[in-house]
């Protein structure tokens, strides 16, 4: 029997029209904890960026990981 694996992208902002990060895991719900109580120093915990605004569920993590570098490479506005 294959285990089914769960890859989310998401992007968390710092608040409105804020600092926004992206980034992929495999626990969506434990690595938005992480960020929210600075678990990890580094990029989010320095500009407080805590807020989960969007994400999407895939099944493969290659895509998963080619549509987070595509989200990176986005134009803010």
């Amino acid at each position: 029997m294959k285990t089914i694996h769960q890859y989310y992208v998401y992007i968390l902002a710092s608040k409105i029209r804020g600092t926004l990060y992206i980034g992929m895991t495999n626990n969506l719900q434990r690595r938005v904890y992480e960020h929210k109580k600075g678990i990890k120093k580094g990029f989010t915990q320095k500009y407080r960026i805590n807020r989960l605004v969007y994400f999407e569920c895939f099944q493969n993590i290659h895509e998963a990981i080619v549509r987070e570098k595509n989200l990176k490479k986005w134009k803010r506005n």
